[in-house]
């Protein structure tokens, strides 16, 4: 066996494993949202995270992939690569083809779970089946065709390794878009705009859905090396730590000194958006500026909290504040930190200046595809359950069944949905 085909085999081996490792952060995304939804959802948490990976899947490898890889048009979109058929040869990778696209499959699916928890507890079952279908074949492949496919944010010179911008401030701003379009849960608000607090059915279960997210992510970040043998690794996982740790104590100490408690959602929260921040720039920023990176975004993610409130916007997860807010500043913090042209380590305004356009377009282009999309898919379907579905709970009105069918949950739910049914 020669060099290139021991290299060749080592690093499939290598971003297959890491492949795994972000699949099986569907699984976090899952006990994570269910966690923080009340228990007559849970079920329906569960299913929505089945579409994104198995509707999901089949979207991008029909349409999706092409249209973010395939040959450049404009600068705009791939024109070639639908099914992995036609000439690819212009993808400069380490790996084998199928390899690759397995690899960028966990991550629109990752980008759809964004914003299903946005949407939780009120999102008709079929409205969501079709944005999912949109957001893995046509939104978020054309975005990553900007930025990773060679289109014009590429050529502009913008710095996301593993995605702060393209898959966390785009995945952010569309739940921001879906959260809107859809409206507030019943009862969320009150008539003088008052949050009334639908407490979370399981914290330790959307705690061990953020200890799976967390060890995803070092297969999200140094798996974005493509190679096994890249020496980059090693600091990319070390920064991907210390961010998380960062956010998670930021948001521990914020909490404990303002309120007199540290409260749990928002640690869980505040160490996730660390994990956010730092997607951008683990490949090049040193491990001091990853800990306050992770601090400024666990930070952020609490002030994006407080700003939904403040607008009446329900976002049930905190799939907003996590996603958009520190995936925002983690892709602004490239030209901040960069130890290799950031605006604190001798560069200039310049890279600041590019992160900068780069975010705003994707962000943009998430809000805007998402919010005029939902409109379309309204024309078809309801967006949202009716107020009997969402108050019966979706798990029994769109699956038949909860978490914990012998539950006397189960039995106050199913009897108010079968007198729904007799009305």
């Amino acid at each position: 066996m020669g060099i290139e085909e021991l290299s060749l085999g080592v690093n499939t081996t290598w971003v297959v494993l890491t492949a795994a490792m972000i699949l099986l952060m569907e699984g976090g995304f899952a006990l994570l949202e269910a966690g923080f939804v009340r228990y007559k959802n849970n079920v329906n948490i569960i299913m929505k995270v089945f579409a994104d990976i198995t509707i999901g899947t089949l979207c991008f490898y029909i349409i999706g992939f092409g249209l973010m890889y395939g040959a450049d048009l404009g600068g705009i979109v791939g024109t070639n690569g639908f099914a992995l058929t036609g000439d690819l040869s212009h993808l400069d990778i380490p790996i084998g083809l199928e390899t690759f696209w397995l690899f960028q499959c966990a991550f629109v699916i990752a980008v759809i779970s964004i914003v299903s928890g946005a949407v939780a507890e009120r999102i008709n079952f079929r409205a969501y089946l079709l944005y999912a279908m949109l957001m893995t074949a046509v939104i978020y492949p054309i975005a990553g065709h900007w930025i990773w496919g060679g289109g014009w944010i590429a050529l502009l010179g913008v710095q996301d390794f593993a995605g702060s911008a393209v898959i966390h401030a785009l995945g952010g701003f569309s739940a921001l878009a879906a959260a809107m379009a859809i409206g507030p849960r019943t009862g969320k608000f009150t008539a003088n705009g008052v949050s009334s607090i639908a407490l979370p059915s399981n914290l330790p279960l959307a705690s061990v859905g953020a200890f799976l997210l967390w060890f995803g992510w070092f297969g999200f970040n140094a798996g974005s090396t493509l190679s096994a043998t890249d020496v980059r690794i090693g600091h990319i996982a070390l920064v991907t730590m210390l961010s998380a740790a960062s956010g998670g104590a930021a948001t521990l100490f914020y909490t404990l000194f303002r309120h007199n408690r540290s409260d749990a959602p928002s640690v869980i929260n505040g160490s996730l958006a660390g994990l956010v921040g730092i997607t951008a720039g683990c490949a090049f920023v040193s491990t001091p500026s990853a800990i306050f990176i992770g601090a400024v975004s666990g930070l952020l993610m609490m002030a994006a909290t407080n700003w939904l409130e403040t607008r009446r916007i329900d976002d049930p997860v905190g799939a907003f504040p996590v996603h958009a807010a520190a995936g925002a500043w983690g892709t602004v913090a490239v030209g901040l930190f960069a130890t290799d042209g950031g605006l604190f380590f001798g560069g200039s305004f310049e890279l600041l200046g590019i992160q900068l356009i780069g975010l705003v377009a994707l962000s943009a282009w998430g809000f805007l595809a998402t919010w005029f999309g939902l409109k379309a898919i309204g024309l078809v379907v309801p967006l949202r359950s009716t107020e009997e579905e969402e108050e019966v709970g979706l798990d029994i009105s769109y699956h038949g069944i909860m978490a914990a069918n012998q539950s006397h949950e189960f039995i106050q739910y199913h009897n108010q949905y079968e007198q729904t049914e007799q009305k």
